[in-house]
């Protein structure tokens, strides 16, 4: 159970960090305005014309008699809008990443050389378009994982009782372990750890895992709160990645007096680390 608090600890931490950055903050906030934006129009539209192709795909009901034809399609159009929620949900944050690799590469970056005892950062040789190619790849490794889950996770809410109690609260639990894979995933794969070592790695410490991730999965789902919460969440997930790999991190870095003196004119974040000790 110790793991649990470690891990929403981590979550509190990388938001505590991108706090005290505002300048990562916001360069970190880029990408998932852009998602955003991209996914509200996904979901107006078909919440506008959702039931036109539902309408389209069931021509089998035309003849039904009323007033089984509109119930049995309005069933099917709330079932498909609340799909394209549930997907949303598990997508939005690969989808951002995929979108902000190059900005979330260099904030986790960041992130290392602040607590990192010697102030360095693994990094990766790999030109970017090659780290695009290996992200998008993975990305849609775990989205046909998370989809079958999801589908798997719908049918059953269909139980009686469970579905309506046990099924929910797992469903968080496997939307909050994809949710942290995605985010460790910028740290992980910076130190060329591949997705089966990843999940492996993940597999290892669930309850750090569902720690981190189940709370800020229960988060996205508030509208517009994903975005603001990005940066920090890749931050959190970065310390969550060093302790997963037992990375020593350096205890001062997590000092909210830090922060004060990161804010100088000569902004530390972007150039040389803090001096050991500090």
């Amino acid at each position: 159970m110790r793991d649990l608090g470690a891990g929403f600890g981590h979550l509190l931490k990388g938001q505590r960090w991108v706090a005290r950055h505002g300048r990562s903050y916001g360069f970190g906030l880029v990408p998932g305005l852009i998602t955003l934006v991209l996914y509200v129009g996904v979901l107006i539209a078909l919440a506008l014309w959702g039931g036109d192709f539902v309408d389209w795909a069931t021509p089998f009901a035309d003849d039904w008699p009323s007033p089984w034809t509109g119930l049995f399609r309005g069933f099917l159009t709330a079932v498909l809008f609340a799909l394209a929620l549930l997907l949303a949900v598990l997508t939005f944050t690969a989808v951002t990443l995929l979108v902000g690799q190059p900005f979330y590469e260099a904030l986790s970056e960041r992130v290392d050389r602040d607590v990192s005892p010697d102030g360095t950062a693994p990094e990766s040789d790999l030109p970017l378009w090659r780290e695009l190619w290996i992200s998008g790849r993975d990305s849609v490794r775990i989205l046909v994982r998370a989809a079958v889950w999801g589908v798997l996770l719908f049918a059953l809410g269909f139980v009686p009782v469970v579905g309506q109690t046990v099924v929910p609260v797992i469903g968080f639990f496997v939307t909050g372990f994809f949710l942290t894979e995605e985010l460790a995933a910028v740290a992980l794969q910076r130190r060329g750890v591949e997705l089966r070592e990843r999940l492996a790695l993940l597999r290892s410490r669930r309850m750090l895992v569902w720690g981190f991730g189940t709370p800020l999965g229960l988060a996205f789902l508030v509208p517009f709160v994903a975005v603001f919460l990005m940066p920090g969440a890749v931050a959190g997930a970065t310390l969550l990645a060093r302790e997963l790999l037992g990375e020593e991190t350096r205890d001062g870095a997590e000092d909210p007096s830090e922060g004060e003196a990161a804010a100088g004119p000569a902004d530390p974040e972007v150039s040389s680390p803090p001096a050991p000790g500090h």
